[in-house]
């Protein structure tokens, strides 16, 4: 067995458990994010395509990109603050604080990946956090293609691993992309300039 063939193999069994997993919370759980009245079907895992929303969903169009984790999104009639659950983006809008190191380059990745466009919004277990915004993962899709914004932006070094029980499902997936950031020295993880 090749390393690439084991990596496959362990990403499909991964992908499994992870199906098993978001089936038993289901389950148990009370009763499925709904808006405006009706609950958006969630797309099954797929181990053939790759890594998908696994929970409940609602697609929602992103007005304005507030920083590097944060956005304004409009579904179900409103508009709503979003911010990203389990990373953490420099700060370049908060006033009390100074803007920080990489804020500016981690906003405009944000801002690439995500302005304008469509997104499905897939929420864990919290509704929302201390400053009133939604908690929720943002997800892009291109037919079979599934991006999680949240993941890539901490993948490309743009942001770090923030998770806070119990929105804490793919923490896994977060903290293996930090170590790929980090042992490639980008973004975060390069040399600051002096």
């Amino acid at each position: 067995m090749t390393a690439r063939t084991g990596l496959r193999t362990t990403v499909l069994r991964w992908g499994s458990v992870v199906a098993t997993v978001a089936i038993a919370v289901a389950s148990c759980a009370p009763s499925a994010f709904v808006v405006a009245g009706s609950a958006a079907p969630s797309p099954a895992p797929s181990t053939a395509v790759g890594f998908r929303p696994t929970g409940a969903t609602v697609m929602a169009k992103v007005v304005r990109v507030v920083d590097g984790d944060t956005i304004v999104v409009a579904f179900g009639g409103r508009q709503s603050k979003v911010r990203y659950i389990g990373m953490d983006t420099p700060e370049t809008v908060d006033p009390s604080s100074p803007v920080q190191w990489m804020g500016p380059e981690a906003s405009a990745a944000n801002k690439a990946l995500v302005a304008g466009r469509d997104v499905v919004l897939e929420k864990d277990v919290s509704e929302t956090d201390q400053y009133g915004r939604l908690l929720r993962y943002v997800w892009l899709t291109n037919g079979p293609t599934w991006t999680l914004v949240d993941l890539e932006l901490v993948e490309k070094g743009f942001a770090a691993v923030a998770t806070f029980p119990p929105d804490v499902k793919y923490v896994d997936l977060f903290r293996a992309a930090e170590r790929r950031a980090r042992a490639a020295g980008i973004g975060l993880w390069g040399p600051r300039p002096s």
